[in-house]
């Protein structure tokens, strides 16, 4: 008996730390609800009023001239929050970062140009 339960030990705690690596692999396919404090804006009003506008962008023409549409995206908006949040800086700089990090991601360079090594530019 006490190989069995030795055995399964073993085994859970295997599982459990393959499953610990490969996190990022398969726990956004999980639906986790987020939390129920930060609803999102979903409007372009709500959007400014939460914070999400600067001079840099704009959304206040968009209010004025009747815009029906829900407003920024939701997971960009999560993130630039995220971000505002976490590092404690205006929506700006967040917004930059984010799309740094987009970039990065998508292989695309500072320059704005592809990092592909068998990309060719004529200029």
């Amino acid at each position: 008996m006490g190989y069995v339960l030795y055995s399964l030990s073993f085994i859970s705690l295997i599982l459990a730390t393959a499953l610990y690596f490969t996190r990022h692999s398969w726990l956004h396919r999980l639906p986790i609800p987020g939390p129920l404090y930060t609803r999102l804006p979903s409007s372009f009003r709500e959007d400014i009023e939460a914070g999400l506008s600067s001079s840099n962008f704009d959304l206040s023409a968009n209010v004025e001239a009747g815009d029906s549409r829900q407003g920024l995206d939701d997971n960009g908006k999560r993130e630039v929050q995220a971000i505002m949040k976490r590092r404690g800086v205006g929506f700006d700089e967040a917004r930059r970062m984010w799309m740094q990090d987009k970039f990065r991601k998508n292989g695309i360079g500072a320059d704005g140009l592809p990092r592909d090594p068998k990309f060719v530019s004529f200029s």
